[in-house]
């Protein structure tokens, strides 16, 4: 039960995994039109779909989708694979899988990147598996742009380019009663003296907030308490603080 582990509502660890001899024996009826011969050969490389599948986690996307998509790419390898060549059929449906993932991380990025560079951080990405493997180590971007004979300034910034986008509002760092948002480390380094017009308008907006919501925010954002520590001076349950704190925020937010 510690191994088990579900994908798209599937339980991988009840997967059947088809050797060679059965997929060619199968696809050989797929060919000839038996759709429950199809079906098996796509419910025998599931497993397939999923060591090509952890390759690409973390990259923005979530197992599930990935997963979908990699089948999508095994289907396309069973409808188009010749078995009268001489090739194993995992050969040739691994980088169908790979490539339908590929098409899909680049059409569903929250950022446009020109398919140049998308080209070159995939790349980079495969040499790297390789050197990986070569080195027992994580390879250098010195050594990814030497074996790929482009400049390393090159591959950092396609690799960067594809990498998924982080939100402000991701938490940075969690202590079960508190959170540190990634805005929170994020310093501002315009003229202060630009910002008086703001600076007037916050403490307009404070000044209309209950005594107990102005003294919440006071020692949360001035004397960096934690909700724990506010709620322990004042006497009440942190999740009173965590409420109380996020309506005054609103109602700052709604006067600016």
């Amino acid at each position: 039960m510690n191994n088990r582990v579900e994908i798209c509502g599937i339980s991988t660890s009840e997967l059947k995994v088809l050797d060679n001899d059965e997929n060619i024996k199968l696809l050989k009826l797929v060919k000839q039109g038996d759709k429950n011969a199809r079906n098996k050969v796509i419910n025998g490389n599931l497993k397939l779909v999923l060591s090509v599948v952890q390759r690409f986690v973390g990259r923005g996307e979530t197992a599930d989708d990935l997963f979908q998509v990699g089948c999508v790419g095994l289907i396309k390898s069973i409808d188009n694979f010749n078995v009268e060549l001489d090739v194993r059929f995992s050969t040739y449906a691994v980088p169908m899988i790979i490539g339908e993932i590929r098409r899909y991380l680049r059409d569903n990025n929250s950022i446009r990147v020109s398919r140049s560079v998308r080209d070159i951080a995939y790349k980079a990405l495969s040499v790297k598996e390789e050197l990986t493997s070569e080195l027992q180590r994580d390879p250098t971007p010195e050594e990814i742009a030497k074996k790929m004979g482009i400049e390393r300034k090159n591959i950092v910034l396609a690799l960067e380019a594809i990498a998924a986008p982080v939100s402000l509002f991701e938490s940075a760092y969690n202590d079960d009663s508190d959170s540190v948002y990634i805005m929170d480390q994020i310093s501002d380094k315009r003229d202060p003296g630009s910002d008086w017009l703001e600076e007037m308008s916050l403490k307009q907006a404070i000044r209309q907030l209950s005594d107990r919501e102005r003294h919440i925010l006071s020692l949360r954002f001035f004397k960096g308490k934690t909700q724990v520590e506010v709620a322990r001076e004042i006497e009440i349950s942190q999740a009173q603080v965590s409420r109380l704190e996020k309506n005054a925020l609103e109602k700052i937010k709604d006067m600016l």
